[in-house]
């Protein structure tokens, strides 16, 4: 059985670069385009907390630190 997580962004300081998009292997997370936030970026977040699996490639990727992942 794979681990649980839960993701959260720091959405104020998201850049909207995509690259957590691109390395999530259970395809969760999405660029917001339908908001913009403090900084004028659609920002990251996640569609399906239920399948995060807590591998945390996301926050290891993103370059401005803007991610937490929780093992549950």
């Amino acid at each position: 059985m794979a681990a649980k997580g839960r993701v959260t962004f720091s959405q104020d300081q998201c850049k909207g670069c995509g690259l957590c998009v691109d390395v999530c292997p259970v395809h969760i997370l999405a660029l917001d385009r339908e908001s913009i936030n403090a900084k004028g970026y659609n920002p990251a977040y996640c569609t399906d907390q239920e399948k995060c699996i807590a591998c945390t490639n996301c926050a290891t990727m993103c370059p401005d630190l803007v991610i937490v992942v929780e093992r549950l």
